[in-house]
């Protein structure tokens, strides 16, 4: 059975029990977080890489002989160099549909909270507001009744799809936009043509050429002036100065996202900035997926692939 090393295993969390994929190695090093220098020595004589956010360029690839499959512990694979570990014969695979349950849920959340605009009442009464009201409650900003109200979601898959059946739910009208730069081909209906009359929209789609600042300016001066937006997808697909701006300037009635375009934002970010302001304006960090259901899933799944390829590479020996 092969070697694996496991290079970020803090992006994992906290209590997660790795033992599937103990039962599928012969030996698995694990190691809380390594650069890419560090993963050159700590995959020396490695045959399975295990990462999530690890970058893998082609320069370290070409270091590790050895080496014969990358697990992506996530999703995405943009942090591999793809082309390079094919030219390597490095086989490569991700997790998909890990966390539907969790990032559904955290996706109605952020929904709800900004149609409860929960963000502006929730600071009134830390501020004293409740306490000083001449009457029993306060009604400064409306709020939005979910039922009957139209959904349009960009993205399709499992997750989209889960996101809609909650959002019927409530008794939401849900429409599904045709895929970005693909709308001649597609029999739905377009993001533009839909915008107008969309109380909500909340993305699941890629972060890609067609989809880069897919909600910008021009987008949201067409949209009614209580929209919400949600991003619970990548970082940029929303341009977010232009979303905060048509916020500031109540064109928008509220956006929330979980994804912020550099992850962690260490060199700040305009609409960390604005969470002082009293505006219906929800950022969490990139936590939709943390359930420790969802976490441990991707344990699970990891070890279905890492058997998965020694099936295949047993078929062809």
């Amino acid at each position: 059975m092969p070697h694996a090393v496991i290079l970020d295993a803090k992006s994992l969390g906290p209590q997660i029990d790795l033992s599937a994929i103990r039962d599928v190695v012969t030996q698995l090093d694990v190691f809380d977080q390594s650069s890419t220098q560090q993963a050159k020595e700590r995959l020396a004589n490695a045959d399975i890489a295990l990462v999530n956010k690890v970058v893998l360029d082609a320069e370290t690839l070409q270091q590790l002989p050895s080496l014969r499959l990358i697990c992506v512990m996530a999703t995405g694979l943009n942090n591999i160099d793809l082309e390079a570990a094919k030219a390597l014969n490095i086989s490569v695979k991700n997790v998909a549909a890990y966390g539907t349950a969790s990032v559904s849920q955290h996706t109605l959340m952020l929904m709800l909270t900004l149609a409860n605009r929960l963000p502006q009442y929730q600071r009134e009464v830390a501020n004293g507001a409740w306490q000083r009201s001449e009457f029993f409650c306060l009604q400064d900003h409306p709020t939005l009744q979910l039922a009957g109200k139209h959904l349009v979601m960009v993205g399709q898959g499992e997750l989209g799809t889960e996101v809609a059946r909650l959002a019927e739910a409530f008794g939401m009208q849900v429409t599904f936009a045709a895929r970005p730069g693909n709308e001649v081909n597609d029999s739905r209906p377009s993001l533009d043509d839909l915008l107008p009359e969309a109380d909500i929209i909340s993305l699941h789609c890629p972060l890609n050429a067609d989809t880069q600042h897919l909600i910008n300016r021009q987008r949201l001066a067409a949209a009614k002036s209580s929209l919400l937006v949600v991003n619970c997808a990548r970082g940029g697909i929303i341009d977010e100065t232009a979303a905060l701006e048509a916020l500031r300037q109540s064109t928008i009635g509220g956006l929330a996202v979980d994804v912020l375009p550099a992850e962690p934002p260490r060199d700040g970010h305009p609409l960390l900035d604005a969470l002082s302001e009293p505006l219906n304006l929800i950022v969490t960090p990139h936590n939709a997926w943390i359930t420790p259901e969802a976490r441990q899933n991707i344990v699970a799944l990891t070890a279905n692939n890492i058997a998965g390829w020694k099936k295949q590479i047993a078929t062809t020996v």
